[in-house]
């Protein structure tokens, strides 16, 4: 297949290296000196060193002639609680090769919620089934999870959360998230308008009823997947200028039609300078419940090839079998229990967990 138009900015920095478990050595066998190290490769190694939690609450770092400066947020803990937060960013940066002086600024900012786009361009790929279970998974992993259902003409997350009947409550005029059975909260415009009722909305006032359920009342929730409808138009753009993410993944069928459509959102992100954190290749591979035999209905190998091409990181794939299909009408995400048919969804959940804490894959 050619090659397609968009590329991902993506460096692997050298201090990757710590992150996978070993040290920067120079060429004496010792560890190298941190002035060798670019502003961003010092970041990097000091977020490596940081449990998730802290390295969410990371704003900044800075490495010279052996001394580490942090700005981390802690407008939301109790005094006792930012003491022990100094002391445990301090603990673990000192512990860092080189490194000799730690210095950390705690900011009244309270900390903001990190935004991760799941998108493809293209409708019936499967974004929203893979939305829930990477979000249910990430839950079991102790993250607190929100999803947003960006589909405002056809939303599909209260049925596939369970929360079919639940109504958003209100709060200082903003919406509060619905919680699900399954320790993720959710909303969607599936929860505000009445069930099987049409949206004729224009695109300005879908794109602003998207800022709504990003600006609704959250809780502690510190991670949102935003679910989004396929295409690149005014709900993307919406979101982009007023809710940019942290991320995005890329979610297609092995097939050309569908992969060129990804390339399209692909394009969208990049040119909002929002990370592409990987594709995931959906409905890949079919097992007769029968007798076995897999077959490839959409192709084989298609998302991979194409994240190859493209110098992307390839996140999984996901078979396409009933199981799934049958679990997600009735609101059981497969992720929820630890059987057979959730473990892809696992295994891509705890890949993109590797990145939201190193900013890596």
């Amino acid at each position: 297949m050619e090659k397609q138009g968009w590329k991902r900015e993506f460096c692997w920095h050298p201090c990757a290296q710590l992150v996978l478990g070993t040290r920067i050595m120079s060429d004496t066998g010792t560890p190298g000196p941190s002035e060798h190290l670019s502003p961003a490769e010092a970041e990097a190694l000091i977020r490596s060193s940081l449990t998730p939690d802290m390295a969410h609450r990371l704003r900044s770092a800075r490495l010279k002639d052996g001394r580490a400066i942090l700005v981390a947020e802690a407008g939301d803990l109790s005094p006792g609680a930012r003491i022990n937060l100094e002391a445990s960013m301090k603990l673990a940066v000192t512990k860092l090769p080189g490194v000799t002086e730690v210095h950390i600024a705690l900011t009244a900012d309270r900390r903001r919620r990190r935004i991760i786009a799941v998108g493809s361009g293209k409708g019936g790929v499967g974004k929203s089934t893979l939305t829930t279970n990477l979000a249910v998974a990430l839950a079991k992993m102790g993250r607190k999870v929100g999803v947003i259902d960006g589909d405002i003409y056809g939303p599909s997350q209260p049925k596939l959360l369970a929360t079919e009947r639940e109504k958003p409550a209100a709060k200082d005029d903003k919406l509060v998230a619905i919680d699900s059975p399954f320790g993720v909260k959710v909303l969607s415009m599936g929860h505000v308008v009445a069930p099987g009722k049409a949206l004729a909305w224009r695109g300005p006032m879908a794109g602003k009823a998207l800022g709504q359920l990003v600006e609704a009342e959250w809780g502690d929730t510190d991670l949102l997947l935003i679910d989004l409808p396929p295409g690149t138009g005014d709900v993307q753009l919406s979101m982009m200028a007023d809710s940019k993410p942290d991320g995005a993944v890329l979610v297609s069928t092995p097939q050309d039609l569908a992969l060129l459509d990804a390339a399209r959102a692909g394009q969208l992100f990049e040119q909002g300078d929002v990370t592409i954190i990987g594709l995931i290749e959906n409905m890949s591979g079919y097992e007769c419940p029968k007798c076995g035999h897999i077959s490839d209905p959409f192709g084989q190998g298609g998302v991979e090839n194409f994240a190859k091409a493209l110098d992307i990181p390839f996140m999984g794939r996901i078979p396409l079998t009933i199981e799934t299909r049958l679990a997600g009408d009735k609101g059981e995400p497969p992720a929820a229990n630890d059987g057979k048919i959730g473990e892809p969804f696992r295994v891509i959940a705890a890949r993109l967990a590797q990145w939201l804490d190193t900013g890596a894959l």
